[in-house]
């Protein structure tokens, strides 16, 4: 009956929004946000969800500048001899179900990451973790085998409930379908492929939002979700560029172009045998590309060419190889490599044209753009070079190539050492190479800013003489948002996929 009257609540709630002033009063209070859709809510498996924001917390939060904040930890010391963390914990903290927050929650929540069996993606975030200790319901501790000075960042990580997944699998358990956190709202439904509609928890130990009801309303083409801005079905969503420009002179929404640490590219498939046989190319393919017509016509101007995958970090490296549009370098690397060109003007190596396919997600409509048009630039530079949008999403181990989307918003280790290390977690290309390896790891054991900036040069060298990827742009998150909604911060830089608008979600009003 409950979750009837849940339906019948979210239901009423969109009806009144979007029927005339009567409606409208009573929705007053209520957000409805554009979002992806999700089969389950699991924030230390899938660390891209928006609404984690909202559900759960963790001992450390990053505030607008990104300096690490007391959040469920009041406080924190780092002994560098016993080269141990110890935080201390907030006592007057509960979960959604009224069951007290402890410690014991902390050491389940990141021994479930650390535990190679769930295949976590964020598990080389922890990696130097030897041991969890539990001094008292409200301390604990975590005692390091080699230092890593990004380890602060890494307790941003959202905190689940013990008492609710204590033996369950941690990909396929119910909770993910119904979970509880410690945030700011509770999960009130979930339509799934619809709408998840939350509310807020009157009892958040950080004070109570002011927003009663946010509605994730579940649009996964980017088109779809600028037309239903247009028609007020939702009051906030990120759009593409090109879309955003058609509220440029709107009187009655706001568009937020908002800087991110998220940059776009190519990622090539290792684990493909066309790629272990031909990953010496890819620095004559990478000179093949216009990075900044691809940032003129695709992103419209709202990005700027990239390079590096920590160039917007302190320790970006500005003379490392940028690869720039230079068919002339890329002749010469080609011909270094053996290739020559056929009859109808094709780079081929040991008769075989220089073929592969560029994939790009369904509904995301600026890596589709760019897949194409990064085809047509290689194509035009004699490669024989196919854009595919596949309808079953991105086959990882598979393919040949994506457009991929990353970024390193904080400190310099996050989405470096486990997306470009051996074998870590968000390693989804296969890619291997010992001097990257080697330079990850000196940097993150050092809080020196000359060393790690020494450490993160030859990272960044060594990776762009046998490049993972070829980068094409960072690019801004573009957010519509309808003007009543007030408080949402424009100034801080967000993370990958743009994620992080909600971070003060807590402070916002609709008027």
């Amino acid at each position: 009956m409950k979750k009837i009257f849940a339906l019948l609540l979210s239901a009423a709630l969109f009806f009144g929004m979007f029927s005339g002033c009567s409606g409208k009063e009573e929705s007053k209070n209520t957000l409805v946000y554009g979002s992806g859709d999700y089969d389950s809510i699991n924030p230390i498996m899938n660390e891209h969800c928006e609404i984690k924001h909202l559900l759960f917390d963790s001992l450390v939060k990053l505030d607008k500048n990104g300096e690490p904040v007391a959040s469920l930890a009041e406080s924190w010391s780092y002994d560098e001899t016993a080269m141990t963390y110890t935080f201390k914990l907030r006592s007057d903290v509960k979960w959604h179900d009224g069951e007290v927050f402890t410690a014991e929650d902390v050491k389940f929540t990141i021994e479930a990451i650390m535990n190679p069996e769930n295949g976590s993606e964020n598990y080389p975030n922890y990696a130097e973790v030897g041991e969890i200790q539990v001094i008292s319901d409200t301390e604990i501790a975590f005692v390091l085998t080699e230092p890593n000075f990004a380890f602060l960042d890494y307790m941003t990580m959202s905190i689940l409930p013990q008492h609710k997944l204590q033996g369950e699998d941690m990909w396929e358990s119910d909770y993910f379908k119904n979970p509880i956190g410690t945030g700011p709202y509770k999960l009130e439904s979930w339509d799934v492929g619809q709408a998840i509609t939350l509310t807020k928890n009157a009892d958040y130990f950080a004070g109570a939002a002011k927003i009663d009801t946010v509605i994730f309303k579940i649009v996964t083409d980017d088109s779809a979700k600028a037309l239903q801005l247009k028609n007020g079905e939702l009051d906030l969503a990120q759009v593409t560029p090109k879309d955003a420009q058609v509220f440029e002179n709107s009187a009655d929404v706001t568009v937020y172009d908002m800087k991110t640490a998220d940059y776009r590219g190519i990622l090539y498939n290792f684990w493909n045998e066309y790629w272990q046989k031909n990953a010496d190319l890819i620095p004559a393919i990478s000179y093949c590309i216009d990075r900044q017509a691809i940032v003129d016509a695709v992103l419209l101007g709202e990005g700027f060419v990239a390079y590096s995958p920590i160039q917007l970090n302190e320790y970006n490296y500005d003379g490392v190889e940028k690869y720039t549009f230079d068919l002339s370098k890329a002749e010469a690397a080609f011909r270094a490599a053996g290739c020559e060109k056929d009859a109808e003007g094709y780079w081929c190596r040991g008769g075989e044209r220089i073929r592969f396919t560029i994939n790009a997600t369904p509904g995301d409509q600026v890596r589709i753009d760019m897949a194409q048009i990064a085809a047509q630039q290689l194509t035009e530079a004699g490669l024989d070079v196919k854009a595919n949008v596949p309808a079953e999403g991105i086959d990882w181990g598979g393919q040949e190539c994506c457009i991929i989307g990353w970024g390193s918003p904080y400190d310099a280790d996050d989405h470096t050492y486990k997306v470009f290390g051996t074998d870590a977690g968000a390693n989804y290309s296969g890619y291997s190479n010992a001097e990257v390896d080697k330079w990850l790891k000196l940097a993150r054991q050092t809080n020196n800013p000359t060393e790690r900036a020494e450490n993160y040069k030859q990272f960044q060298i060594a990776m762009a003489a046998a490049p993972a990827y070829t980068y094409f742009a960072y690019i801004d998150a573009m957010f519509i948002a309808d003007n009543n909604i007030k408080g949402i911060d424009a100034n801080t830089v967000l993370g990958h996929h743009g994620v992080g608008i909600f971070w003060n979600v807590t402070q916002w009003t609709i008027d």
